[in-house]
């Protein structure tokens, strides 16, 4: 094969699930991801290559505060770097730094990159339900600070007084909104998601390396149950995603001249032929619908573009996959079926069942899309998500490099589509446009949150504690309904 030696190859992937049955024995964050470094390496065929990585790019972690662990990890594995790079929270950071490594050997500016990130979270929780703090490295001052990406914005204040302040919270709005624009009944809705999470349990099962790999029916997770709690509405806890995890995952992306000089086989290359970012407004009360994204079309239209590739070229897909909306809205805005038999929208089983690591679960799909396209022979599709449906980054991988790699954000094709005024402040009529209903651990239901538009045709949130509107609003299809929002953000059904 005659290429360009810049030519971007993915050579290796790496995964590892942590299950210490003590305590102590347990890895500390950049342990696991030089053990996932070298399981990379391993699937590459080339262990030598940890040793000649000269940039590592980490996604940020909340298991541990580290000044630089890409500093860390180059340090465990022997390797004398001369970048690195640590991110703010979000899930879309994993792609983006893929691309930004292709980029960055396409241009001569690296030569081996590792992309890598982890998560020791039960083990930090179990100690701090101890009483304890983990004896993990700590970095002081004198230690420079590496290239950093920003967080994703999640704060809004129209949403903090909603009392939409966590994901748990805002899918499930979101899936409201989709519920009602497809015309479906509560109970019918509820089935068609469980059957759709359903589904992705079943590539779970057949993932080596998924965290929950027990078989999980429709029925199991649509109903309600002491293992399976209502967490907001219509979302039960086999809907939300699973950030309970030990989990760490890398990738190594290197120009072709270092994969033959290192000795990777080519069949064992991937090729990123593209990656393209785009961004939907961080205010919820803004975005143009509840139920789509036009950074996600924007986005999937212009990576598919670039890679030379229509829609029905592709083979694996792995769409971002927090929540049950994430899949549907995603999956909409790509042009895919939810339920084709000979296509699943997740190669790893998502983040209920692979494993919801914080912002590191796309490094696990990038991970295992390679083996996928190698297994396939067939170009495969990674959509990953900051924020609330916010920020997104997509990636097309072949087994063939077609034209090389190309990177083009889509955020001017995204931003023409005018977003919805948002009533800040607002006091009087409304009409209830989306909700849901977040439950007590006793499975109760105890703050309804909505949105809501004004007679202007702005948006605005609001939110109610009234025991009744709440479980009227669990049960009753109420979309449409008059109501009155007060001057606390609080509103009440007639």
């Amino acid at each position: 094969m005659s290429l360009d030696p810049r030519t971007p190859v993915l050579v290796g992937g790496g995964q590892l699930n942590q299950r210490p049955e003590t305590l102590a024995e347990a890895e500390e964050p950049v342990d696991m991801i030089a053990r996932a470094a070298r399981l990379a390496a391993a699937d590459a065929g080339a262990a030598e290559l940890v040793e000649r990585i000269d940039s590592v790019r980490v996604v940020g972690m909340l298991s541990w505060r580290y000044r630089d662990p890409g500093l860390l990890v180059a340090q465990r594995l022997g390797a004398w770097v001369r970048h690195t790079v640590y991110t703010g929270n979000g899930g879309s950071h994993p792609q983006a730094l893929v691309n930004d490594a292709a980029e960055d050997i396409a241009a001569g500016r690296c030569d081996v990159v590792l992309v890598g990130g982890a998560e020791a979270w039960r083990t930090r929780i179990a100690l701090k339900a101890c009483g304890e703090r983990p004896d993990w490295t700590r970095q002081d001052e004198s230690v420079p600070v590496p290239e950093t990406r920003p967080d994703v914005p999640m704060k809004d204040p129209s949403e903090v007084v909603a009392g939409l302040d966590r994901p748990a919270y805002v899918y499930p709005l979101f899936e409201q909104a989709i519920r009602i624009a497809s015309g479906r009944g509560v109970d019918e809705h509820r089935s068609a998601i469980a059957g759709l999470w359903a589904r992705f349990n079943e590539v779970a099962v057949g993932n080596p390396d998924a965290w929950v790999r027990r078989r999980c029916t429709a029925e199991e997770i649509a109903t309600v149950s002491p293992a399976n709690r209502m967490i907001s509405s219509p979302y039960t806890k086999l809907m939300n995603s699973n950030n309970s995890v030990e989990q760490a995952a890398a990738v190594l992306v290197c120009s072709v001249e270092a994969a033959r000089r290192h000795g990777v086989p080519e069949d064992r290359w991937v090729f990123l032929r593209s990656g393209s970012e785009a961004s939907d407004t961080a205010q919820i009360a803004a975005r143009p619908r509840l139920d789509a994204s036009p950074a996600i079309a924007a986005s999937a239209r212009t990576a598919l573009d670039l890679a030379g590739l229509a829609l029905e070229d592709l083979g694996p897909v792995d769409l971002y996959s927090c929540f049950p909306s994430a899949v549907q809205v995603a999956a909409n805005a790509v042009g895919l079926p939810l339920d084709d038999p000979g296509r699943p929208l997740t190669v790893t089983g998502g983040l209920t069942f692979a494993g919801g690591p914080w912002n590191n679960y796309s490094t696990h799909a990038i991970a295992t899309m390679l083996r996928e396209v190698r297994r396939t022979q067939r170009p495969g599709l990674v959509t990953a998500n900051s924020g609330y449906l916010t920020k997104h980054a997509v990636g097309v991988y072949a087994p063939t490099p077609g034209d090389g790699f190309r990177r083009a954000s889509a955020q001017a094709e995204a931003d023409a589509v005018a977003p919805t005024p948002v009533a800040s402040d607002y006091t009087g009529p409304a009409e209830l446009e989306a909700w849901t209903v977040a439950h007590d651990r006793d499975g109760r239901p105890a703050t309804a949150m909505a949105a809501l538009r004004t007679p202007g045709g702005g948006r605005t949130l609001a939110r109610s504690e009234a025991p009744e509107i709440a479980a009227r609003l669990v049960t009753e299809d109420l979309a449409g309904t008059k109501l009155d929002v007060s001057a606390d953000a609080t509103f009440d059904l007639p």
